[in-house]
Formats: structure tokens, sequence, C-alpha cells
């Protein structure tokens, strides 16, 4: 198995603060060490991800954008940018795609990073976070055709950006496999940054379960799996 060349500039798109420790981290670490530029969206800053009713949204937002910030230095992130849509209630909406045609627009990646609008289940014990499909479908309909079009959304006032490629990670059909095995470790450290989440729990044991599980399929130790789409010339 070949890896696709690793890409220089590449924007994530996600729903909240720790979504991509839990999913893509690995390869985004992987890239940000061979030089890619990396810019991470967050649609929300996951301020109803608590379980004291008795805190505030604006409290767990700064402590939320705050961990996610730490993480993004684990990781080799350049920029975190902070969209603040209500957690919880985030919307594939006209609004959120334009948000996200400026963010492509200023950033000019060759790839986009964002999860699988299509899935809702994942094995018999998750549904997939309504946040998570929204955030996953307004990226692509950024990328696909907005951001390139110049008559669209020219109130932005910044020139067409056609993306190269999708990197579409929990997809339900995978087509490329990325090798974590050097950087596995790394996605774990950046996730227990999120300690307002995941409190005193290892996440050791678990990612490199799942990692183990994606390279299994193609015969590496550690994997992130991924649908890749050549949309762009």
């Amino acid at each position: 198995m070949i890896e696709p060349t690793t890409p220089e500039r590449v924007l994530v798109v996600a729903a909240h603060p720790d979504d991509v420790e839990f999913t893509c981290a690995g390869t985004l670490a992987k890239w940000a060490r061979r030089g890619s530029l990396i810019a991470l969206v967050l649609c929300t800053s996951g301020d109803a991800g608590a379980e004291e009713a008795n805190r505030s949204r604006e409290e767990i937002a700064r402590i939320r954008e705050a961990e996610q910030e730490a993480a993004a230095r684990v990781l080799g992130i350049a920029e975190v940018i902070f969209l603040r849509h209500p957690d919880g209630m985030l919307q594939p909406t006209l609004e959120l795609r334009r948000e996200l045609v400026r963010e492509i627009r200023r950033f000019r990646p060759q790839a986009l990073v964002c999860g699988d609008p299509s899935v809702y289940f994942y094995g018999d014990d998750y549904i997939n976070h309504p946040d998570h499909r929204a955030a996953a479908q307004a990226a692509l309909e950024a990328v696909f055709p907005a951001a390139g079009m110049p008559l669209v959304f020219p109130e932005l006032g910044l020139p067409p950006h056609r993306v190269q490629e999708a990197y579409i990670y929990g997809a339900a059909q995978p087509n490329v496999w990325i090798d974590i095995e050097e950087t596995l470790e790394i996605k774990i450290e950046a996730l227990r940054c999120h300690r307002s989440q995941i409190g005193d729990w290892d996440p050791g044991p678990t990612l490199r379960a799942w990692a183990a599980e994606e390279g299994r399929a193609v015969g590496l130790r550690y994997a992130e799996a991924f649908r890749r789409m050549t949309i762009g010339g």
C-alpha cells in the first residue's frame, strides 16, 4: 500500500474540541512533522460538554477552547479557528457554509479533512452526534462547489479557491489508510489535553486498539482510515 503524498496545506473541519484527537490526529501529527501547514476549524466550542447543569456555557467554552489550543500545540497544528456556534444545535446552514468558504478562501488548503456526514451509527453502541454530521456536511458543501465559484459568496471579498482533495475520517467506505505508528503516542498525548472530557481516564489502550483494528485490514500495526476523494485540479 502506497500512501498519498503529504499535502502542503490542510484545513480540518470538526464540530467540537477533542473530535480530531479521537479520530484523525495521528495523521495530522504525521503530516505536520513532514511539513504540512495545518489549520483546524471548530464549528462549536463544545460549550454543552459538561455533566454539571450549574456550569455556564461560557465557562465550559473557555475551558474547552484552551484544551484544544493545548492539544493543537502537541499535534503541530498551526492555527485553530473557533466559529462558536451553539454546541448540540449545529445545522448545515448557508451561514455555516459561508463561514467555511471564508476559511477555505483565506487559508487556501490543498486538502480538506472532515468526518462522514452519511454515517448515523458506528457499531451497536454509538449514534453519531448530529453536530458531527452537520459539520461534515457543511464542510463538503463548502469545498465543492462553493469555495471555487467566484459568484458564490462574493461579499467575502476573497478570491475563489479549489481544494484538490478531501480526506473523510470515520468513513463508511474507506479507501486510504495512513500509517500512524510513529505518531500514535502523540495522538494519545493530545487527547489527554482534554481533561474536562476524559478526566482521569487513560485513552491509550482504547486509541491503540482502534488504530490496530484499522491497520489490520491492510497489514499495518497502527493506522487511520479515510475515504480520499480527488475533487479539484
